[in-house]
């Protein structure tokens, strides 16, 4: 069973969050302060944990900074927090996905799938599609309907990092510092014209995508 671990301070959060999960079949643990949440995580080993930023003893940074330090676990951020610089410091912190209060449940789960699907070693696969069009990631190949579609070397380099991250926000800052260099962090005009290129290639409808999805303000999702 998935262990999940729920840390926000409003009980009415909690209760919701852990009939929800529970009902759909993963094993939940709650938490209302920081210090509880690391040292239960540290007691536990959960599988993801879904985090408010405002919490009444530390900044939910300082939660994803501890644990940071010692695991890789899948952070799903819930938070009231809706502007983007706080979005991308959380991401920067070291967050996975960023899901903004209110939010709809179906939504939240979509994505607490996602989180877990990605932290499973064995999820992982070499061949994705992407609507009509089939993409080999080990042989760096895309088709559709048998006929090749030629990527450049930077188009496979943005493609590659979201289509295995699936599901998951890429910040903007990750893409520009793996793609481009450590040296580049606000060049996301550069970001703009490759996912225009990738998206007139790949998606059905270029102007109406439905797989490479933009979050404004923050980056890039690969939605399978």
């Amino acid at each position: 069973m998935i262990k999940v671990l729920v840390v926000d301070d409003e009980p009415q959060i909690l209760r919701a969050l852990r009939i929800n999960l529970a009902a759909h079949g993963y094993d939940v643990e709650t938490a209302d302060t920081g210090d509880t949440a690391l040292r239960k995580a540290a007691g536990t080993l959960p599988d993801l944990v879904i985090l408010d930023l405002g919490l009444p003893d530390m900044n939910g940074r300082r939660v994803i900074a501890g644990l940071r330090g010692w695991t890789q676990t899948p952070i799903l951020v819930l938070s009231g927090r809706a502007a983007s610089a706080e979005k991308i410091a959380a991401l920067d912190a070291g967050a996975d996905d960023y899901v903004t209060k209110p939010f709809d449940i179906g939504e939240l789960l979509a994505r607490v799938r996602a989180a877990t699907r990605r932290s499973d070693p064995g999820f992982e696969t070499a061949v994705v599609t992407i609507g009509p069009v089939t993409v080999d990631l080990a042989a760096k190949q895309a088709e559709r309907d048998g006929e090749e579609i030629r990527l450049t070397r930077k188009e496979w380099q943005i493609l590659e990092l979201l289509l295995r991250n699936p599901g998951k926000l890429v910040s903007q800052r990750e893409l520009l510092h793996r793609v481009w260099g450590q040296n580049y962090d606000s060049e996301t005009n550069y970001l703009r014209q490759y996912m225009a290129q990738l998206r007139r290639k790949l998606e059905v409808d270029p102007s109406r995508p439905v797989h490479l999805l933009t979050e404004p303000g923050m980056g890039y999702r690969f939605r399978p």
